[in-house]
């Protein structure tokens, strides 16, 4: 109940203070279990996104969000999914209950690159994304979104109206269909599935690719992330 009301509330706001442009949504099916995965350059996309979608999304969020009483309630009640990224038992919990959503029919986001890179580059995909769409047996929506890094600067809080936000979302990639024969657990199908969710959403947002994990502190691979492999 609660994310309806935010969104019924936020969504015309954004979009007095915020020039905001949505191309392709006609490829995000309106019912059953679907993954967005999309670039990620200020913790505003996960504003942006919800905003924009047609249907109510739960994104895979780092567990640091939810250890403040100020912000936890509401990340929870937006069905917001804490990501603890030592890894180990708890990314496995995280990775469950995406699961669950995506199996009742409901939709989750994932940033693959696992972080907001600070060079501004798109990143090597870690492989939870296509792991959790394969498991589901659902198609991934790639998406790509810019301009939020100028309304929101990695290290600042408050957002800067006025700026132009553009999100483009691409013809969903049915993994099942592609990889579906294969061992979903095998990392060569892994990395394969992901690199083409990554060159798609290369396309859509038009930055530039390195083939190393992202580091919120430049070009150095990160050791852990959001679902990461």
């Amino acid at each position: 109940m609660l994310y309806g009301v935010v969104r019924a509330v936020a969504s015309p706001l954004f979009r007095m203070a915020f020039r905001v442009t949505v191309s392709g949504l006609e490829y995000v099916p309106r019912t059953g279990g679907i993954v967005i995965a999309s670039n990620h350059q200020a913790f505003c996309d996960s504003l942006f996104l919800p905003l924009v979608l047609p249907r109510r999304v739960s994104f895979v969020a780092k567990a640091e969000y939810f250890t403040s009483r100020r912000t936890r309630w509401i990340l929870r009640a937006l069905g917001q999914i804490p990501m603890d990224r030592r890894g180990g038992v708890a990314s496995e919990r995280a990775l469950g209950e995406a699961l669950a959503i995506l199996r009742s029919g409901g939709c989750v986001g994932i940033y693959p690159e696992g972080t907001r890179p600070a060079d501004g580059l798109l990143h090597r995909g870690r492989t939870g994304v296509a792991r959790l769409a394969l498991s589901a047996r659902c198609p991934v929506i790639p998406a790509g979104i810019r301009g939020t890094r100028d309304v929101q600067p990695i290290g600042t809080r408050t957002l800067r109206p006025f700026k132009r936000v553009q999100v483009d979302f691409g013809e969903p990639i049915d993994l099942d269909g592609r990889y579906g024969g294969r061992d979903s657990a095998d990392a060569l199908t892994l990395r394969e599935a992901t690199d083409e969710i990554m060159a798609e959403i290369k396309r859509l947002c038009g930055q530039e690719y390195i083939d190393q994990y992202a580091s919120r502190a430049g070009n150095a691979p990160a050791a852990t992330g959001e679902l990461e492999e």
